[in-house]
């Protein structure tokens, strides 16, 4: 997986969203997201990860192993 991929699923989810994935590791399984939506607002953190995990889909069930997200609603 990549991290265009990524970022395309998610903004496919969240189309406000403002997405930046970095592969840290370089091993295209291990990924950091920021994700900034107008949609996240009001809502917990636990509750904008559920909405990023929900763009996603199975891609965790597949070539997705670890993803560290970093979630908010922008300034």
């Amino acid at each position: 997986m990549t991290t265009q991929e990524i970022e395309q699923l998610i903004k496919a989810g969240l189309p406000d969203a403002t997405v930046d994935v970095q592969d840290p590791m370089n091993d295209r399984t291990h990924f950091e997201a920021t994700v900034l939506s107008p949609s996240f607002q009001g809502k917990t953190r636990v509750q904008q990860h559920k909405m990023v995990y929900a763009a996603l889909g199975d891609s965790f069930d597949g070539p997705l192993h670890a993803l560290a997200l970093k979630t908010g609603v922008p300034n």
